[in-house]
């Protein structure tokens, strides 16, 4: 009979992405994981796998949690709401990018941008976040111009990837290095070109800066 595994496996997981954040995926070694979790390699072997399968179960935990932040955000609530959950939104991720002092990014991206090209479970595990993003994007949008705060002619589905790029266009630059005030008057103006009634550009919305891990 396999004995209980005698660790908070949420913890372990939570400090191997801290590792894979802070070295990369090539950068990180099992021995270094094993020493940012107090296990030893067998341990962690036994428990997750190579360390792509530990990778992988990281990086698909984040993904969850990124499309589950959106979800708190953009779902739920009136359609005469729904611009102000939109902008509430953006200057979120706004937010967070200008308080990445460390310039750490987000691991969805920082995990793309190294592994996609070679590894197609990273690649269809980022593709299947950025399309959630999208579609919740693409539904508040249709509730905002139900209630006549968008234009209604307007395409929603070209809308809402213009503010997904955005959004993850600020994380880009943030760790590039662009200062928050610039930052956050992307944020403004991404929301003030959205189409207003009869196609009438609207003044940028008011900030509402919240910090969600």
């Amino acid at each position: 009979m396999p004995r209980p595994r005698a660790f908070d496996e949420r913890q372990v997981l939570e400090r191997a992405r801290e590792q894979f954040w802070a070295t990369g995926y090539a950068g990180t070694r099992m021995d270094d994981i094993a020493r940012a979790t107090g296990l030893g390699k067998g341990s962690l072997y036994g428990a997750f796998g190579d360390k792509g399968k530990l990778f992988h179960r990281v990086f698909g935990d984040w993904c969850t949690a990124v499309v589950e932040v959106a979800e708190e955000r953009l779902t739920g609530g009136p359609d005469a709401e729904a611009l102000d959950r939109l902008s509430a939104y953006v200057h979120l991720m706004a937010e967070n990018t200008a308080s990445d002092t460390e310039r750490r990014g987000c691991l969805l991206a920082k995990g793309a941008a190294e592994l996609a090209q070679h590894d197609p479970a990273v690649a269809g595990r980022s593709a299947e976040t950025m399309t959630a993003l999208l579609a919740l994007l693409r539904t508040e949008i249709e509730a905002a111009q139900r209630h006549g705060d968008i234009d209604s002619a307007a395409d929603p589905e070209r809308l809402a990837a213009l503010l997904l790029t955005v959004v993850r266009g600020i994380e880009a630059v943030g760790k590039a290095g662009m200062d928050p005030e610039t930052l956050r008057n992307v944020a403004d103006t991404a929301l003030a070109v959205l189409p207003g009634p009869e196609g009438h550009e609207r003044p940028a919305t008011g900030r509402t800066p919240a910090r969600e891990n």
